[in-house]
């Protein structure tokens, strides 16, 4: 059982509308349904009369609004608690969510730039996959998140209520080990690719159907798609993996990795919730503004 499917029968129970509860959960409705369904059947028992319009809860699910507030309200006052602790702290605190790559390569030394601007300062970071990342900075638990942004995956995050800005360029590049690769009949290489849907492996999809990328079979998938996972495999002579090429910047200046196609390039981004405000983060912000300016793109 996840927290997010309470909130969601919390929203439910407000608006009576899957449509207008999904929209303000920031979810499509399809998953939104999914979720409350979830909830149901971790519960045994029918929470909603999907018969009636609008709406309406069953005995069972007004028995459980009770106990939904109740829970959601214990747990948002322990979390306030938590925070209001490390904000007695004497210095100030950023919380940032990042991908697991962008923790590797681009958050030590920006954090760095940040310290020489901002002077001491505590960092808080969740290294997470992408969803993860979003769903952290939506539900309020993070005040930033840094992601990579290409024009064919547009991120689902209103310009209002999380504006963001460019503070770095990078490119997903094709590496592979420099030994021969076993080719196919049809002369295809082996690929390494990351789990279908997940948020690298879309742009790595994007990435592999532009022209001059090598034709390519599967040969490994990387369920938890890590591209570190993945750097390992390539070094290993496994077959072509499409990564960072801030991740593996270092095996190809060292003759490790070898590019086998064009690079594609993609922005990072930083994201921010607009409804957590307070002095520190309004400098992080600035700081990072400033530094925008030497990328292109800004929004």
């Amino acid at each position: 059982m996840e927290l997010k499917w309470i909130e969601d029968f919390l929203s439910l129970a407000e608006t009576r509308s899957f449509s207008r509860s999904a929209e303000a959960r920031h979810v499509t409705q399809s998953a939104f349904s999914r979720r409350i369904r979830s909830l149901e059947v971790w519960l045994g028992t029918a929470l909603l009369d999907r018969s009636t319009y609008p709406i309406t809860l069953t005995a069972d699910g007004r028995h459980f609004l009770e106990t939904a507030e109740e829970v959601v309200r214990l747990l948002t006052l322990s979390r306030a608690d938590f925070r209001n602790r490390s904000e007695r702290s004497s210095l100030p605190v950023v919380a940032i969510t990042a991908l697991h790559s962008l923790c590797l390569s681009f958050l030590p030394r920006w954090l760095g730039t940040l310290r020489g601007e901002l002077g001491a300062m505590s960092s808080r970071v969740l290294p997470e996959n992408f969803n993860i990342c979003l769903q952290a900075l939506v539900e309020g638990g993070y005040d930033l998140m840094l992601t990579y942004h290409h024009p064919g995956i547009p991120i689902p995050l209103g310009p209002d209520r999380f504006p963001c800005l460019v503070v770095g360029q990078d490119s997903l590049v094709a590496v592979a080990a420099p030994a021969d690769l076993p080719r196919d009949r049809e002369g295809r290489l082996p690929l390494l690719q990351y789990s279908r849907g997940s948020f690298l492996g879309r742009l790595a999809a994007i990435a592999q159907a532009r022209e001059g990328a090598p034709a390519t079979y599967p040969v490994h998938t990387n369920e938890n798609s890590m591209a570190e996972a993945l750097r390992s495999m390539a070094l290993a002579g496994h077959g072509v993996a499409w990564l960072p090429r801030s991740l593996v910047a270092g095996e190809i200046a060292a003759g490790a990795l070898a590019i086998v196609s064009p690079e594609m390039s993609m922005e990072i981004r930083l994201y921010r919730s607009a409804e957590r405000a307070r002095p520190f983060l309004e400098a992080v912000w600035s700081a990072a503004a400033a530094d925008s300016k030497n990328y292109s793109g800004s929004e």
